[in-house]
């Protein structure tokens, strides 16, 4: 989770099917995927909607439960699609979690490299963050557990932060060389108000339909903008993931581990990224689904 707008400048990004793996499948041709819709209406500011109002809606204890086998059956593997580094963890660390408990391979893909998340700072460079984030998220996944031989392979696509949007193409054609037909692929929600957000969304959603691959969506900024029963949202498609106290911990532990968005940026008086009212409503002993 990046600052909401906040690109970088224009930089020469590493070709996106330029995986760090040793087999590299050749590119596919894909038709030119339509842009994303504009986010206006859900606009990200401010302190946003309080966990507590959200809390309070009794809309939230009543959607249909879901199990992590059910999510993602283990005879085919989970896609993990992050736009920003934490955003696997805010989104779905305890699912991770408990697909690495029952055997499931797991495949996470960082879209990014999260370096546009400190414009202005004299503290954190763009250089700087290409180097800290991805560190982070390894040691997010080594808190919880997912550092055995059964660890999620990782692939970054290095797309610059905060432009997603313009490099939509290149991303659909990656996720058309990675997935397959008993895939299950989670990303973040294709209207959740972060445009780069909305472009992973956007580009999975294609790339699945074309590979016959199971698309789950994952809220992540909807609880800043959205508010309780939100028509907006499609609330038909959310399903419920119950986490136990020992996942939920280890959630909220590996979210420590993103030091470079907790906090503020004296040198540009930019906040935390993910202040602590922000992290209120993404760390609770649940997540939720868009199946």
């Amino acid at each position: 989770m990046t600052a909401p707008y906040a690109p970088q400048s224009p930089q020469t990004p590493r070709a996106p099917h330029e995986f760090e793996r040793e087999h590299r499948p050749q590119a596919l041709q894909t038709p030119r995927a339509p842009q994303p819709r504009q986010t206006t209406e859900r606009h990200i500011a401010g302190r946003g909607t309080p966990d507590a109002d959200w809390q309070a809606w009794r809309g939230l204890a009543e959607l249909p439960p879901i199990t992590a086998a059910e999510l993602a059956p283990t005879q085919g593997r989970a896609i993990i699609i992050a736009p920003h580094p934490d955003d696997e963890v805010l989104a779905c660390g305890g699912l991770l979690q408990l697909l690495h408990a029952q055997g499931t391979r797991t495949v996470l893909l960082a879209v990014t490299d999260g370096t546009a998340s400190h414009p202005g700072s004299g503290l954190l460079s763009p250089t700087d963050l290409a180097r800290l984030r991805p560190q982070e998220t390894a040691a997010a996944l080594q808190t919880m557990g997912l550092d055995n031989a059964n660890a999620p392979q990782l692939l970054r696509a290095r797309l610059p932060d905060g432009q997603v949007r313009a490099h939509l193409e290149e991303l659909h054609t990656l996720l058309r060389q990675l997935l397959r037909p008993d895939d299950t692929v989670f990303v973040t929600w294709r209207q959740d108000g972060h445009p780069d957000h909305e472009a992973c969304g956007l580009a999975a959603s294609l790339a699945a339909r074309a590979c016959r691959a199971t698309l789950v969506e994952m809220p992540v900024w909807s609880w800043h903008w959205a508010t309780p029963g939100d028509p907006r949202l499609p609330w038909h498609r959310a399903r419920r993931l119950q986490l136990s106290d020992d996942v939920l911990r280890r959630k909220q532990q590996a979210v420590q581990c993103f030091q470079t968005q907790l906090h503020d940026d004296p040198s540009s008086g930019q906040q935390a990224i993910l202040p602590p009212h922000v992290l209120a409503r993404l760390l609770h002993p649940y997540e939720i689904y868009f199946t």
